[in-house]
């Protein structure tokens, strides 16, 4: 029932998507635009920049919210974000050197560079964090990722800040918005997402068995490298093509799993399947704000889902340490 209470919410914040912006658009006449289109302002509106807009803040926030869980079960931190692995910062750091060198200039272009960036760094991390004795050991792969991750933060943004033409192209970008995609975009994001939901289906399970650790999970006979490296595949996919498609959008992959953990326990399956509906509810209640905040001018998604999903964690942490005490 909390499930479905969940997809409600979601189907609502679809609906939402569609029909608030700079022009409202009443819903006898958003029903027409999208079941019996004439060719009216408000059909072209609806079926060229906010449907786009919305099919892609539901990609992007199901890839974000899903890989946060797999993420947090990979390397037992129920607080570890997607940008732990330096996926983020190896799709920017990718885009950057398209659009500044190679002179990329559009979205469904540079999105295949963004994509490979993150794939490459994360399986560098991945690397680094699964050399010496010990096979894989989560401190040191979070210590990898951290590292990796501010060696190319800081490169990007000196070859943004170098080359003008990369900096007024990835500003939108670099904000974490929904805004200026079209149906190329979600062409190209959506096999490798669908991809790595189906990798994050089959790795969900044995999750809950790595959680307790390598020796354990063994016992009760799980592969724990296979799940491993499933997991990784998919976190590449999901996070990475996410990231390439609307730019950094922090925060969801990591409150939303939290959320999800609190409300149905330590179960994998039931956290992916909650994050499932409510991170992409997440992204678009959180760019329709950003559409009615300042008018005429719009916040990017990236930016309000600071603002909407800190409070609930913060609120969720002090929670759960009041019970514990």
């Amino acid at each position: 029932m909390g499930w479905l209470l969940a997809a409600v919410c979601l189907i609502s914040a679809c609906a939402l998507s569609i029909a608030i912006g700079t022009k409202n658009i009443p819903v006898t006449d958003l029903l027409d635009a999208l079941w019996q289109p004439d060719g009216s302002p408000d059909d072209l509106i609806v079926s060229e920049y906010r449907l786009p807009r919305t099919i892609l803040g539901l990609l992007a926030g199901t890839a974000l919210g899903v890989a946060g869980c797999l993420m947090q079960g990979l390397t037992r931190n129920p607080l570890a974000d997607p940008g732990l692995l330096g996926v983020n910062a190896g799709a920017a750091f990718a885009i950057a050197v398209a659009v500044a060198y190679l002179g990329v200039d559009s979205i469904g272009e540079y999105v295949w560079f963004g994509f490979a960036g993150a794939a490459v760094v994360s399986v560098v991390v991945f690397r680094l964090g699964t050399v010496g004795r010990g096979g894989t050991d989560p401190i040191r792969l979070t210590l990898a990722g951290v590292a990796v991750t501010a060696v190319l933060t800081g490169v990007t943004k000196g070859l943004i800040l170098l080359n003008s033409v990369a900096f007024d192209k990835m500003r939108q970008w670099d904000a974490g918005a929904l805004t200026g995609r079209g149906y190329d975009v979600i062409a190209g994001a959506a096999p490798f997402i669908v991809a790595g939901m189906i990798l994050a289906a089959i790795a969900a399970r044995s999750l809950n068995a790595v959680a307790l650790g390598d020796d354990l999970a063994r016992a009760l006979g799980v592969n724990v490298t296979r799940t491993r490296v499933c997991t990784a595949l998919a976190l590449i996919l999901l996070c990475g093509t996410a990231t390439a498609a609307v730019g950094p959008i922090t925060f969801v992959g990591l409150a939303v799993p939290h959320i999800a953990r609190w409300i149905v326990g330590p179960d994998h399956r039931w956290i992916v399947a909650y994050s499932l509906v409510l991170a992409p509810t997440l992204v678009l209640v959180a760019d329709v704000v950003g559409r009615i905040a300042i008018p005429p001018d719009e916040l990017a998604a990236g930016v309000v889902t600071a603002f909407l999903g800190a409070p609930v964690l913060i609120w969720l942490a002090r929670r759960t340490e009041l019970r514990q005490s």
